[in-house]
């Protein structure tokens, strides 16, 4: 699977790097699929893949006010939010961006895992930060 790295500094590489190294081989009953380039900030599972980007840029449509959908403690912005497939974790060191493809069914399973490894291995941000 084609993946385009996010550019990271140093920190986010070594925090992105510790929590992808931990994610599982297995999510939503799809198995972990090989990703180009090879990348230790970014993993893949599936067909279509269900893919994750540590370390991506903030996203632009996340303001004071945005509706985020808060999963085991880790806030998540949905995109688009009419009929969301790609969520960003953010109030973290690292953005994390998560993609579930519609033919997946419904993404709580993942963000679920996801989020808890990010509470586990991404440092947050001081409270009321985005």
């Amino acid at each position: 699977m084609q993946m385009s790295p996010p550019e990271t500094d140093g920190t986010t590489t070594e925090v992105c790097s510790e929590f992808v190294d931990e994610l599982p081989d297995t999510l939503m009953e799809e198995e972990r699929a090989e990703i180009r380039p090879e990348s230790e900030i970014m993993a893949a599972w599936g067909d279509p893949p269900i893919s994750l980007r540590c370390g991506v840029p903030r996203p632009d449509g996340l303001q004071p006010d945005s509706l985020l959908e808060e999963v085991n403690g880790v806030p998540w912005l949905p995109q688009p939010e009419d009929d969301p497939t790609m969520f960003t974790a953010v109030g973290h060191e690292a953005y994390v961006e998560l993609q579930v493809p519609s033919g997946h069914g419904a993404p709580a399973a993942a963000m679920t895992t996801v989020s808890d490894l990010i509470s586990e291995h991404v440092p947050e941000l001081p409270e009321g930060t985005l």
